[in-house]
């Protein structure tokens, strides 16, 4: 009967210097994930130019989207309800319009300037502390230009050109698989059950091939974005929690050796 014994060498090893050095190339890395999340929010979060990064900018960015008014959606919807109709009708124009800077406060349109029309209709519920309206005042005050702007102008957001997609895709598919390939194959040298390994992996891959398809489904329909934003995240993680058990073997006092596994 012959016996072959089949094993992984073990991180712990190596000598102390090596194991060092290795903490921090994997410190580095994790540190570099962290940047490259910090950038990416950067990156999308004005496509739309309102603040913050929502699902309206990823879809933005990879498949295109129209984000209408939300001061011209109320106001078409017939709020407030007691605006007469050719006020109503003057702020559509005017939302509609080209120039909503300048017309705001038109003086040349007179009592039908949109500055005038809303601080006569709007601002008994719509200004900071108003009595009326529930608090809405707090939460979406119209007291002036720099608090109607951001809801004021309707958006065109275009996705990105197909080269630019295609130029992500060419970096980023090999160097996130062979980050995650390296990960992997290093914290299968540790002390942790295999059985970890492989469900972080797992996930880990599955979120890369996600999130590297999605951004080209995400162009033919607007709901493949949430695989971009799901796939990130696993991946993400996936590295992540990857890493900090190759770093925890490496800083841990030796625990009981790991059985080899045999074949008979």
């Amino acid at each position: 009967m012959t016996t072959s014994t089949h094993a992984w060498p073990r991180l712990r090893s190596l000598g102390l210097l090596s194991r060092i050095g290795l903490v921090f190339m994997v410190l580095t890395l994790l540190g570099g994930y962290i940047i490259s999340g910090i950038f990416l929010q950067w990156e999308y979060e004005n496509r739309d130019e309102r603040e913050g990064l929502t699902m309206t900018d990823i879809v933005g960015a990879y498949h295109g989207v129209s984000s209408p008014s939300p001061l011209l959606d109320a106001i078409e919807s017939g709020h407030p309800e007691d605006l007469p109709d050719p006020e109503r009708q003057a702020l559509i124009d005017w939302l509609q319009g080209d120039d909503l800077n300048q017309n705001y406060d038109n003086f040349d349109l007179g009592d039908m300037a949109p500055a005038e029309i809303i601080a006569f209709s709007c601002l008994d519920c719509h200004a900071r502390g108003a009595e009326q309206g529930e608090g809405i005042g707090d939460e979406v005050p119209l007291e002036y230009w720099d608090d109607i702007q951001p809801i004021a102008f309707s958006r065109d957001v275009q996705p990105k050109n197909t080269r630019i997609v295609a130029l992500s895709t060419h970096v980023h598919a090999p160097s996130l698989s062979m980050v995650l390939i390296m990960v992997t194959l290093l914290c299968s040298m540790t002390r942790w059950p295999g059985v970890l390994t492989g469900v972080i992996a797992s996930a880990g891959g599955i979120g890369i091939f996600f999130d590297i398809a999605g951004q080209w489904l995400a162009r033919l329909d607007p709901l493949w974005a949430y695989a971009i934003v799901a796939g990130g995240f696993a991946s993400s993680v996936g590295v992540g929690l990857l890493g900090a058990l190759v770093i925890l073997d490496m800083i841990l006092p030796s625990g009981k050796p790991r059985p080899e596994s045999a074949d008979s």
